[in-house]
């Protein structure tokens, strides 16, 4: 097997492909051996001194690491990645979490068709972006012209997430719903 790997926008964390389907669609984050309980390989990865995050792509795994250099890390990353895919082993475990979270969103019902367009948007022009520098986004709120959403994997704590916010995401919002004022992190 022969897993690439990919530099992203945020020095922290690297893109690991194995060349298969990881996830399928959607995205999962897992920042504690807790969180990771029913997704043996996100826990295999946390057991690694150094990582302090995993998050399932499509058809990628993106590790997130601590004050380590990659050079001591990325053998082992990848020796784990290796073993687990090639053993057969499944993804998740039954009590699988949600793929994805949709709890917590706020936004006033009067709102919910400009929040439906706001969602389609996310997830056909964003998500595919962002997913292709190793993380993922995820809506959490509408409230008075500003949009709230959530940075995960390589893009949660990325130095140029906020300039992804606000040139990027904000723009294409507010181009196709003049509702939306402003993005702001969740």
């Amino acid at each position: 097997m022969f897993i690439q790997t990919e530099a992203t926008p945020n020095p922290a964390t690297l893109k690991f492909l194995p060349g298969q389907n990881v996830l399928g669609q959607g995205a999962m984050e897992f920042r504690s051996p807790d969180a990771a309980a029913n997704a043996p390989l996100a826990q295999a990865l946390l057991a690694i001194e150094g990582v302090e995050a995993v998050m399932y792509g499509g058809d990628f795994v993106s590790v997130t690491k601590r004050e380590m250099d990659w050079a001591h890390l990325k053998p082992a990353i990848l020796g784990t990645i290796m073993e687990h895919f090639a053993s057969g082993a499944p993804l998740l475990t039954e009590g699988d979490a949600a793929v994805e979270d949709h709890g917590g969103e706020f936004y006033d019902p009067a709102d919910a068709e400009t929040v439906a367009t706001i969602k389609e948007l996310i997830e056909t022009r964003v998500r595919p972006a962002v997913a292709g520098d190793g993380g993922d986004i995820v809506f959490k709120g509408f409230r008075d012209g500003v949009v709230f959403l959530a940075m995960k994997g390589a893009c949660s704590g990325c130095p140029s997430s906020t300039a992804t916010l606000r040139n990027g995401i904000e723009n294409l919002l507010r181009h196709f719903v003049p509702q939306v004022k402003s993005v702001e992190p969740a």
